[in-house]
């Protein structure tokens, strides 16, 4: 029966045309190496090498026998090395990135996810905007990432939708919310919106302007503010009305606004949600667990797609 070990020694010796040259590579006593040699010689039926004055000529065999070995090591080295990368994820960083809303779906639930499979790594969630986190992505300081699509220059970029959660005006005014909010409505209404840096880019305000384009108009907005809490604390105060994600709305008005409730657009508008990563790249495992477990946190909230 062949032996990693005889291959080992054989492709050695092949390189070198010498068994001692071989030991010595190998830091093997060479009556081991000849040893091994003459195993792989019985256990095939064949010769290998002739002896030719103080080295070794391989014969015909052993030139087909070599590319076999070769791969055979090769495949065995990848699978040692697959081994080790899982094993870093007991000491590792593991870093992903995601942008600030999602945070409301998969950010505490989905480090926990990690540590109560792998408690010694570190988990680096990175990004406030899905804008921040495709740079990150480009400039290869993160390797995948879950972002809004909408915001996303696919060039370079692999793109793989996961899920899709529902855009949905909120108010304090039950009169607002008796029915669904058209886009003449939306055009007239005093509005607070989170994500301000990026307003020009910000997923959600991209649909609303498309849902107000036949209007002629933008969304009007009372308030500008960074996070998504701020704004919900807004609508609660009475200050102003707003359109977030259904997730963020379900997860933030009973503890934020809870005299405010929340309808639907009409038509009805989606933000969605994607899996994203620099084309051709072959992902590390900690990139591909934090893809699985991003992925099954938002798809558990948001409608899987």
């Amino acid at each position: 029966m062949l032996s990693l070990h005889q291959l080992t020694c054989f492709l050695a010796t092949y390189e070198h045309g010498s068994l001692t040259a071989a030991a010595e590579e190998l830091g093997y006593a060479q009556p081991s190496v000849s040893e091994q040699i003459r195993a792989l010689e019985k256990s095939l039926g064949v010769q290998l090498f002739r002896r030719v004055g103080r080295g070794v000529v391989p014969t015909t065999v052993a030139d087909t026998l070599r590319p076999h070995a070769e791969r055979v090591l090769a495949t065995v080295d990848e699978a040692r090395q697959s081994v080790q990368r899982v094993k870093s994820f007991e000491t590792g960083t593991i870093r992903f990135g995601m942008f600030g809303t999602a945070r409301l779906y998969a950010g505490a639930g989905l480090v926990g996810d990690v540590l109560s499979r792998y408690p010694g790594v570190r988990v680096e969630l990175i990004g406030q905007n899905s804008m921040d986190v495709q740079e990150d992505l480009r400039r290869g300081r993160i390797e995948a990432a879950m972002i809004a699509v909408p915001q996303v220059d696919s060039e370079g970029l692999e793109v793989t939708p996961v899920a899709r959660d529902e855009l949905v005006y909120i108010s304090v005014d039950p009169g607002r919310l008796e029915s669904p909010v058209n886009a003449h409505r939306l055009s007239l209404a005093s509005l607070v919106m989170p994500e301000t840096t990026w307003r020009a880019d910000d997923s959600t305000r991209r649909v609303l302007r498309r849902m107000l384009h036949e209007t002629g108009r933008n969304p009007q907005t009372r308030i500008e503010v960074e996070d998504v809490e701020t704004a919900v604390e807004l609508v609660g105060m009475g200050y102003a009305d707003s359109v977030i994600p259904k997730g963020a709305a379900l997860q933030l008005l009973p503890r934020l606004a809870p005299d405010a409730g929340w309808v639907s657009l009409r038509p009805r508008q989606y933000d969605t949600f994607a899996i994203v990563h620099r084309a051709g790249a072959t992902l590390s495992p900690a990139a591909q667990l934090m893809i699985e477990l991003a992925t099954t946190r938002i798809q558990a909230i948001a409608d899987p797609l």
